[in-house]
């Protein structure tokens, strides 16, 4: 793969042509501009990973450049200012624009480089913390000793040394992001961006603006393909594409170019495609929902994920394993599971799969009291009473609170239920209880409810 990809932008030739050698040595990609209009022209051409950028120019000047890159307050890539007539008025009007740091010439090249890599390091834990708060269940690698997931995570790392096209199936909750983020780290794309778009929360318009990008102007929005530029792709639920964006995707990818929406001029894009999907894609082509030639590029390496009932002896890792996590991230009390309760849950069915035992696990952690999860305990969890009550009665059902608060109470419990019915998608979600999602986050808000510490992978 290459390396990071910098756009140069000063009036002087000499400290471009110089910047260009120096960090060419470094493994760096770089472009340079020596106008604020060729630096226009270089940032809409291509996305860079880092932009070196000069206070003053011929032409206009870097902060009113930082000014009209900024997107709802920050940039897209990193900004690392140079100038040999900045002041610490101008270095505090950079930082504030968003710019990572600030460097006076002459340059030491030693600080620059170290810049550059801090920035560039810095960016990436930024997107990944991003990604980990939409995918809180986020592994090294998928949990369980069993021969299936032995065999699974063999499979993995071998599609991972190859570059091509993967197509992920099985039923809601398997796991199927949590292996798609393994393969991507044992890839040689494992230092760039693993990006994921979530179809089914987008439709026709909006979906190709949001993977193609828009320009209006001097105003260009980066879309998900160039933002995963190096690295990976993922399609969750890929069936709920529609055609019209499937075609355009599909021609897209198989020529490495791209036309934002509103542009003119293609753009160069390299990633890899991993899809996801709990449909029945071949039904789908069949019935004219999906395309046949996008399903026979997604389909060259196939990974199954099966469901937990079929490595069931992965049940007492997954649990552990949860427990841990949740204790970890919420510093929740330890807690252990009695024989029999844990007899019990290894011949549970659960039909929700490993996101159905991550959530289970969040309730008795929050929920349930004492060192020990009794097999009682367990019973009134899994037929939906919460731990740690009494059995169902009319007092459970009717609590003796003030209405307003037994309506809230019944409203979180129920919103809950209803999100982890709907696999948090918030556009299912808002269907399924006949809100809008305005109203629907406003709700949550009130309610005090994190829809994001609930979400688990598909």
């Amino acid at each position: 793969m290459s390396g990071p990809y910098v756009l140069v932008v000063d009036d002087e030739p000499d400290i471009r042509r110089l910047l260009r050698d120096v960090l060419e040595d470094e493994g760096y990609e770089v472009a340079l501009a020596g106008s604020v209009a060729e630096a226009k022209t270089a940032r809409r051409s291509r996305r860079p990973d880092l932009i070196l950028l000069d206070i003053w120019m011929p032409d206009g000047d870097g902060i009113s450049l930082l000014k009209e890159w900024s997107e709802d307050g920050s940039l897209p890539c990193p900004v690392v200012m140079i100038s040999g007539h900045g002041n610490v008025e101008t270095a505090v009007d950079a930082t504030r624009l968003g710019a990572y740091d600030f460097i006076e010439k002459p340059l030491s090249i030693d600080k620059l480089t170290i810049t550059l890599d801090n920035a560039l390091e810095s960016a990436r834990l930024q997107q990944e913390n991003q990604g980990l708060r939409r995918f809180v269940s986020a592994t090294a690698e998928p949990v369980g000793d069993s021969a299936v997931m032995s065999g699974l995570r063999d499979q993995v790392q071998r599609m991972a040394q190859h570059d091509t096209w993967v197509l992920i199936t099985g039923e809601a909750g398997v796991g199927k992001q949590t292996f798609a983020r393994y393969l991507h780290a044992r890839s040689a794309r494992r230092d760039n961006p693993f990006i994921v778009v979530a179809v089914g929360s987008l439709s026709g318009e909006e979906s190709i603006a949001e993977l193609f990008g828009t320009e209006q102007g001097d105003r260009v929005r980066f879309g998900l393909l160039e933002q995963a530029a190096g690295g990976v792709l993922f399609l969750d639920e890929v069936a709920e594409m529609d055609l019209q964006t499937q075609g355009r995707l599909l021609h897209a990818l198989d020529n490495q170019r791209i036309t934002r929406i509103g542009g003119n001029q293609p753009i160069t894009v390299n990633v890899r495609v991993i899809a996801a999907t709990r449909a029945d894609l071949p039904g789908a082509v069949s019935q004219g929902r999906f395309r046949e030639d996008l399903y026979y590029r997604l389909n060259v390496l196939p990974l199954r994920v099966p469901p937990l009932r079929e490595h069931s002896e992965d049940i007492p890792a997954l649990l552990s394993y949860h427990m841990n996590h949740l204790r970890q991230q919420d510093g929740l009390p330890a807690r252990h599971f009695q024989p029999r309760a844990l007899d019990l849950l290894r011949r549970y069915q659960w039909p929700g799969n490993v996101r159905e035992l991550r959530n289970f696990v969040q309730r008795l952690m929050i929920l349930g009291t004492g060192d020990e999860v009794t097999r009682e305990e367990v019973e009134r969890t899994l037929s939906g009473q919460a731990p740690g009550e009494a059995e169902m009665d009319e007092l459970s059902l009717y609590p003796d609170l003030p209405l307003r608060e037994a309506r809230e109470q019944f409203e979180r419990q129920y919103l809950i239920h209803q999100l982890e019915r709907s696999e948090g998608n918030m556009t299912r979600l808002a269907e399924r209880v006949g809100l809008e999602r305005t109203h629907l986050y406003r709700k949550f808000k009130t309610l005090g409810i994190d829809p994001k510490k609930l979400k688990i992978d598909g």
